[in-house]
C-alpha cells in the first residue's frame, strides 16, 4: 500500500509536470494538444489528461483556429492561457503600478502617463536596436531578432511566416501570395496595467515599426482580451507558376528592404 510519502512525491511530479505544460501553452500558444504532445514527449492520453486539469482549474481554455487561410474545413482546437493562467505567472507589482499611474494622471494629466509609457519604449528601443540592426536589412530577420529579445524580456515573442492567396490580374491559372509576419507575444508582463492605460500597447507598437523600418499593425492584444498580442508586419509579395496549387501559408524566403521612413 502506498505511504503518504509516496503519493506526496507523486502529487508534485504532477504538478510539475502540469507547470511544464502551463509553459509550453505559454510558449507555443494557441497550440494543439497533439503539439504539445510532440514537443514535451507525453502520448495523447497524458497530454490531454494535464490539459484537462489545467482547464479545471480555469488557467488555460480552448480557442478555435482556422485551419486554412480562406476558413475552409472544421477549424482545429488550440490551447492558450486564460487569463487566470497568465496572472499565475505574477502581477505582484500591479496595484502598485496602477495607483501611482493614476495618481500621475490626476496630478499631470493624462499626457504625462502617455510620456512615461513612450520614455519606457524608448529605452527599451535603445537596448534593443543593436541587435535588430545586426540582423541586416531583411524585414524577416530584424522580426526574428525582435521577437528573441522579446523573449528575453519576459513576453514570450515568437514569428510566423503567413500568406493570403489571391490570382494574378490579367492571368488565369497562377496564384499570388501576399506575405507578411505576425509577430506573437504570448505573454505581457503589464498587461492589466495596459488594459487599464492603452496607451502602453499604443506604444509599443511604435517601436516595433522604429525597430522594423515598415508600418505594422495591430492584430490584437492580451490586454484588449486576445490570446495573445499579434503585430501584422507587412514583408512582399511571391507568385506561384501557372497551375501550381500552392499553400497559402508560404514557407519561401522573401527578402525586402527597409522602407525610408520620415
Amino acid at each position: 500500500m502506498p505511504s503518504r510519502a509516496h503519493d506526496a512525491a507523486r502529487l508534485d511530479a504532477e504538478e510539475r509536470t502540469r507547470d511544464r505544460v502551463l509553459s509550453a501553452v505559454l510558449e507555443h500558444g494557441p497550440v494543439s494538444a497533439a503539439e504539445l504532445g510532440e514537443q514535451l514527449g507525453f502520448t495523447p492520453a497524458a497530454v490531454r489528461r494535464h490539459l484537462d486539469a489545467l482547464s479545471r482549474k480555469s488557467l488555460i481554455e480552448v480557442k478555435l483556429v482556422s485551419n486554412s487561410a480562406n476558413g475552409a474545413g472544421r477549424p482545429a482546437r488550440k490551447y492558450v492561457l486564460s487569463r487566470q493562467g497568465q496572472f499565475r505567472l505574477g502581477d505582484d507589482y500591479l496595484d502598485i503600478a496602477r495607483t501611482a499611474l493614476a495618481a500621475l494622471a490626476e496630478a499631470a494629466g493624462a499626457e504625462a502617463v502617455t510620456e512615461f509609457a513612450r520614455t519606457r519604449y524608448r529605452e527599451m528601443e535603445q537596448r534593443y536596436r543593436p541587435a535588430v540592426e545586426a540582423a541586416g536589412p531583411d524585414i524577416e530577420a530584424r522580426a526574428e531578432a525582435l521577437a528573441r529579445l522579446l523573449t528575453e524580456d519576459g513576453f514570450v515573442g515568437s514569428t510566423r511566416l503567413v500568406g493570403a492567396g489571391t490570382k494574378p490580374e490579367g492571368q488565369r491559372g497562377g496564384k499570388a501570395v501576399m506575405l507578411s509576419m505576425q509577430l506573437c507575444q504570448g505573454h505581457c508582463p503589464v498587461q492589466q496595467l495596459a488594459a487599464d492605460f492603452p496607451v502602453f500597447c499604443d506604444s509599443e507598437t511604435e517601436l516595433f515599426a522604429r525597430l522594423l523600418g515598415v508600418d505594422v499593425r495591430r492584430l490584437s492584444t492580451l490586454a484588449s482580451g486576445g490570446h495573445v498580442c499579434t503585430t501584422h508586419i507587412p514583408v512582399g509579395r511571391t507568385r506561384s507558376a501557372a497551375g501550381q496549387d500552392e499553400p497559402a501559408t508560404a514557407t519561401r524566403r522573401v527578402s525586402i528592404k527597409l522602407q525610408e521612413r520620415p
